[in-house]
C-alpha cells in the first residue's frame, strides 16, 4: 500500500471526539500522514480549503483533501476550491469524506456508515479517485443536490435539536407542524426539450440521489454520467398536499406514483414568481432566478 498524505479539514464540532481522534491513529499506523485543520468559525473553510492549494503548489504534496464533517462542510470545501481554481486546470488532489454531520447524505451514496469513522478514513486513504461530476447553480457548485420548495424550507427551518434527537424523522416532524405556514412555488422551469410551468411543493436537482437526512428525492442519480436528475413535485388537488408531503417524507419519491415529474437534464432554468430558498447540499441561497448545469468529471473523489 503506497504511503498517502491526507490533509483533513475537521468541522469544529467534532473536534474532541474520541472515534475522530481514534481514527487518525489508526489511518496513522497504516503509515500515511494525516495533517488535520480544525474550523472554529465561519469562513474557516474556505481558508482552510485554499491553504490546501497553496500547500500543494508549495509542494507538499497532499494526495486527498478531507471533508470532516457533514454535506454543508463538503459543499464549501467543493465550492471554496473550485471558485479558485482556472476553469481548465484538474484539481491537484482527490476529494474524500468523514461523515460527521448530522444527514451524510453524499456519504451515504458512497457506501460510508457514520457509524464507523475509522473505516470511513481509511477508505478516504485507500479508495481509487474516481472521477466524479459536479454541480453548478449561478456560479455556485454543488456536490450531492440542489433543492427548492416546500422541502427547502423545511429544512432550513427544522430545529437542530430536534435533529439530533430524531435524524430524520425531524424534518417530517417540522413540515407537518410548519405546513399552514408555507405556500406553494409558482415558477417556469425550463431544460433540453422540455418544459414546466405552474406551481410546485417540492424540487430536486440531483447529482445524488438524497437529501434531507435520507429523503430519496433522485433514486436514479448516478455521480459520473454527465447528467443532473430533476424531480418536480407539483401541487396535487385540493387536500391532498399534507398526505403527498408526508409520503415524501418517509418513503421518497419511489412512494410517489401520480403527478411526479422526473428527468436527466444538463442544464436547466427556472425562474419563480417570489424570491424561493434553494438549498445547495444544505446551504441556502435565494432568488427568483436560477442557471443550473452540470461539470462533466470536475473532481476526483475517494469512492
Amino acid at each position: 500500500m503506497d504511503k498517502q498524505h491526507l490533509r483533513l479539514i475537521l468541522n469544529g464540532k467534532s473536534a474532541g471526539r474520541a472515534d475522530v481522534r481514534d481514527a487518525v491513529d489508526r489511518v496513522r499506523t497504516l503509515g500515511h500522514d494525516v495533517s488535520v485543520r480544525v474550523t472554529y468559525e465561519g469562513g474557516d473553510v474556505v481558508r482552510l480549503a485554499r491553504e490546501a492549494l497553496r500547500d500543494q503548489a508549495e509542494g507538499e504534496k497532499i494526495a486527498t483533501l478531507v471533508s470532516g464533517g457533514g454535506d454543508g462542510t463538503l459543499h464549501e470545501m467543493v465550492d471554496a476550491i473550485l471558485q479558485v481554481l482556472p476553469e481548465n486546470e484538474k484539481l491537484p488532489f482527490a476529494l474524500g469524506v468523514l461523515p460527521l454531520g448530522t444527514a451524510n447524505d453524499f456519504a451515504s451514496h458512497i457506501g460510508l456508515d457514520p457509524a464507523d469513522i475509522s473505516a470511513c478514513l481509511r477508505f478516504a486513504a485507500t479508495a481509487s479517485a474516481r472521477p466524479m461530476d459536479v454541480g453548478e447553480v449561478n456560479g455556485r457548485f454543488f456536490v450531492n443536490m440542489a433543492t427548492g420548495g416546500f422541502g427547502t424550507q423545511v429544512t432550513a427551518e427544522t430545529d437542530p435539536k430536534l435533529k439530533r434527537v430524531l435524524g430524520g424523522a425531524a424534518y417530517l416532524f417540522t413540515g407537518l407542524q410548519r405546513f399552514a405556514e408555507l405556500s406553494a412555488c409558482q415558477a417556469r422551469i425550463e431544460a433540453e426539450d422540455f418544459s414546466f410551468e405552474g406551481a410546485f411543493l417540492a424540487l430536486a436537482v440531483g447529482n445524488g440521489r438524497q437529501a434531507g437526512g435520507g429523503i430519496r428525492l433522485c433514486p436514479c442519480a448516478e455521480l459520473d454520467d454527465g447528467f443532473l436528475d430533476l424531480t418536480i413535485l407539483p401541487v396535487p388537488e385540493s387536500g391532498k398536499a399534507l398526505d403527498l408531503l408526508a409520503n415524501l417524507f418517509e418513503n421518497g419519491v419511489e412512494g410517489i406514483r401520480d403527478g411526479l415529474i422526473q428527468k436527466k437534464v444538463r442544464k436547466l432554468s427556472i425562474r419563480t414568481e417570489q424570491p424561493v430558498q434553494f438549498n445547495l447540499d444544505g446551504e441556502p441561497m435565494n432568488g427568483q432566478d436560477w442557471q443550473i448545469g452540470i461539470r462533466h468529471h470536475l473532481i476526483e473523489m475517494r469512492r
